[in-house]
């Protein structure tokens, strides 16, 4: 039973935010495809496997950020109790844990057509050389936005078979939609971070964060409204796409620089952020 347990803290299964964040760009990319090809089944089938997906690369990836991080998150309030940094999960079964995630994410990936198979495969750099950003960059956060969001293109891709621009107006808005909610998140970090010489776009804008996530949030919706003038006609505009662009002002409004559990919970709001912009898209059709 600890075994079970260590494990599903380790992949962060307890705390499904992480999937779901994962998870929704995929949907959205679906229903966008869904405009050109209104296969029910294919969609429905398609939508199963791409949750799979994201629970078991999401798991693979926080694992391999606690190997990347343990030695610093023993030094973090927040972290030094995870397994790995905690000593209750040894390296060796790790690895072999991500191995055997990657594997079934593997059979996975090989259900859909060549081009989204190639693309897939060409993201797993992506996805593990991300721990070591926050290292190198104050724009970790950027490059988790390129990273989480991948799954637009692949689900667009599993069923059209080929890249239009509509797919990469998309994954431009959400990767400035990651960048404002892992700003967001990052604030509970900011006095560990700073000490232990973690970098993040936290760090870089602390003076001025709402500004700076206000900006990344009017970027993303500034993209999305272009997206729906451009594909659906102004006419189509949904309430449902409104209220996903209310939603993101309301989280500028709820966090605060220095009450770390209202950070949390405006984090946790695009959970529902992800879901009203999944049935804007998917309401047009």
């Amino acid at each position: 039973m600890n075994r079970i347990n260590n494990f599903i803290e380790l992949t962060r299964l307890n705390k499904p935010i992480g999937f779901m964040l994962l998870f929704w760009p995929c949907l959205w990319g679906l229903a966008l495809a869904f405009n050109q090809n209104s296969n029910v089944n294919l969609f429905t089938n398609y939508a199963i496997l791409f949750l799979l997906g994201s629970i078991l690369m999401r798991s693979a990836g926080c694992i391999f950020n606690d190997i990347v991080d343990k030695n610093f998150d023993k030094k973090v309030n927040r972290t030094k109790n995870r397994p790995i940094a905690a000593g209750r999960i040894s390296l060796f079964a790790a690895y072999l844990y991500i191995i055997v995630l990657c594997l079934i994410a593997l059979i996975i990936l090989i259900q859909f057509n060549p081009l989204t198979v190639f693309l897939g495969l060409a993201s797993i750099p992506l996805a593990f050389s991300y721990p070591f950003m926050k290292r190198l960059t104050y724009w970790p956060q950027f490059f988790l936005g390129i990273t989480f969001n991948w799954g637009i293109i692949l689900a667009w891709t599993s069923i059209i078979g080929e890249i239009f621009l509509e797919p990469i107006l998309l994954y431009i808005s959400a990767i400035f939609w990651t960048l404002g909610y892992d700003t967001i998140y990052g604030i509970q970090d900011i006095v560990d971070d700073e000490i232990i010489g973690i970098k993040s776009t936290s760090i870089k804008f602390k003076k001025n964060i709402k500004l700076f996530v206000s900006f990344c949030y009017f970027l993303s919706s500034f993209l999305i409204i272009c997206l729906f003038h451009n594909e659906f006609g102004l006419n189509n505009f949904t309430l449902l796409v409104i209220i996903f662009i209310l939603s993101l002002m309301y989280q500028i409004i709820k966090f605060k620089k220095n009450n770390p559990r209202k950070c949390l919970q405006a984090f946790k709001f695009n959970n529902f952020s992800g879901f009203l912009l999944f049935l804007g898209i998917f309401s047009i059709n």
